[in-house]
């Protein structure tokens, strides 16, 4: 594909949280492992992507889960890895002097199964040269039954609340879709310090195996991303910009975007940069042909700059119960 020329690369630069990224794509955590995965690709260029989201980090090195991890569904797919990752020490001390940070922005990934964790992650992190921190609050809570962080206001507003006193770079708050008030949780998490949200993180799902009957993901139960998650993810998105855009939050769109028309409805919606996740395994170079997309888009319909895009839904007209479907 045919270099952006410097005037479409101005098209589509844009402002995260004080941080300057070439391109409103960002390749989400735990589809690119640690960036080198994905930057060493031939064809890569940073003038395709925004920012690179880190592979999962916790406190201790973990194994994960027992196999299979990953099963394909008709449109998406489940995953149940489990947080497999070195160990903060390990990532800080030997993997992040291996990374060109003049390539792109990387975005550190944040786990924790209890607060002090987290704290104690980001802690580590904000002496490196990672451009910001997204705390993935999706992790089940030790100290309250394995309940998920992130499926209550309460404990989600007490992650950020504790990462933001360690720390002096972005915070991005990664939210759950399983949780009953998306934009409280986000309301909550701003007055607790957060700087932008990820949204959304994948819905919980189970495929079986009709002939032994048992779950195919060895976790029973794992994480849906992909196509089949779009729909809701947009709706999140819109939600989400609702609390947001009056304290000028910025907001990582994400969820089963395969095209460049996913991506500019994530926008429209009222996201600021597009997250690329599930379509990057059989695709890697999608991110020039979307960016390229998104150009022509802009020439099309009249817009000088992307972020032009972001929150520009025109809703109809309707009536507060038309969400019924019966």
């Amino acid at each position: 594909m045919t270099p952006l020329t410097e005037t479409e690369q101005q098209r589509l630069r844009l402002d995260f949280c004080g941080l300057p990224l070439a391109s409103p794509l960002v390749l989400l955590s735990g589809c690119v492992g640690f960036g080198e995965e994905y930057t060493r690709i031939a064809g890569f260029s940073n003038q395709d992507v925004g920012a690179v989201c880190l592979k999962g980090t916790t406190l201790e090195p973990r194994l994960g889960n027992p196999p299979h991890r990953i099963a394909e569904t008709p449109m998406g797919m489940l995953n149940a890895i489990g947080l497999q990752n070195p160990g903060v020490d390990h990532v800080v001390n030997v993997i992040l002097p291996t990374l060109d940070f003049t390539e792109t922005r990387f975005i550190a990934n944040v786990s924790g199964s209890t607060v002090e964790e987290y704290a104690e992650v980001t802690r580590r992190f904000n002496d490196t040269p990672v451009d910001a921190i997204e705390i993935n609050i999706s992790c089940p809570n030790v100290k309250e039954g394995g309940v998920a962080f992130g499926n209550d206001p309460d404990m989600s507003a007490r992650v950020v609340e504790a990462c933001r006193k360690v720390t002096h770079k972005p915070l991005i708050t990664k939210l759950s879709p399983n949780q009953t008030d998306i934009s409280e949780n986000a309301r909550r998490c701003i007055e607790a310090g957060s700087d932008a949200f990820a949204v959304i993180n994948t819905l919980m799902g189970m495929a079986i195996d009709i002939r032994t009957r048992k779950p195919v993901i060895g976790n029973n139960q794992g994480g849906l991303s992909g196509p089949a998650i779009k729909p809701i993810a947009v709706l999140k998105v819109h939600q989400v910009y609702q609390v947001c855009k009056s304290h000028g939050i910025p907001i990582i769109g994400q969820g089963g975007i395969t095209s460049t028309e996913d991506a500019i409805e994530f926008l429209i919606a009222g996201a600021t940069t597009v997250g690329i996740g599930t379509a990057l395994f059989y695709d890697p170079l999608i991110c020039p042909r979307i960016n390229q997309g998104i150009l022509t888009y802009l020439h099309t319909h009249g817009f000088s700059h992307v972020r032009e895009l972001t929150g520009s839904l025109s809703l109809n007209n309707h009536s507060p119960n038309t969400y019924c479907t019966d």
